[in-house]
């Protein structure tokens, strides 16, 4: 892992824990609430950011592995598995987020140097490198915990995330974000 993949992990872990701490806060109540997110409550949210952990994580075991492995069975089996997911109770629902975040920390702070260039893709987008996938679960993180609607936004943003070049599409969602806050 490179100085700029370290600093990245250390940003997904320090805003991982900024959402678990607002998730363990959440109330049934709260979490059945919609999102700022149309058709999803809170509970979609973050059942969406524990499956999509699971899901980065077996991208980078194909990566280390050097074989292809799909980040979900189907489109079908993502939407089943948060629709699941989002049914938990409070405790276990944060203690999910928790569970996957830190499986997904675990792989990618022990993934060797080569196995970051591995070819990986998500549902059918064109292959990127598993490098890629640090910066795409920053954004995740940062850009779902503003959509649980708990009082989170842009302007919680750590500064390096606020100015990181971002590739399309995830420029463009930070963006949507901004405008909605202001």
């Amino acid at each position: 892992m490179d100085a700029a993949q370290r600093a990245c992990c250390d940003q997904i872990d320090t805003a991982t824990q900024r959402l678990l701490d607002a998730a363990r806060l959440m109330t049934e109540r709260d979490l059945r609430q919609p999102s700022l997110l149309p058709g999803w409550t809170r509970a979609h949210v973050l059942a969406h950011l524990a499956r999509g952990a699971d899901a980065m994580r077996n991208l980078l075991i194909g990566a280390r592995s050097g074989q292809e492995r799909p980040a979900y069975e189907s489109r079908q089996a993502r939407e089943a598995g948060i629709e699941h997911t989002a049914r938990l109770t409070a405790k276990d629902l944060a203690a999910d987020v928790a569970a996957s975040a830190m499986a997904f920390r675990t792989i990618a702070r022990q993934l060797p140097d080569d196995a970051w260039r591995y070819p990986v893709r998500i549902l059918g987008s064109a292959p990127f490198p598993a490098a890629q996938l640090l910066t795409r679960r920053l954004v995740e993180v940062e850009l779902h915990h503003c959509d649980l609607g708990t009082g989170y936004g842009p302007a919680d943003w750590p500064a390096a995330f606020a100015a990181m070049e971002l590739p399309e599409p995830m420029r463009s969602q930070r963006q949507e974000r901004v405008q909605r806050a202001g």
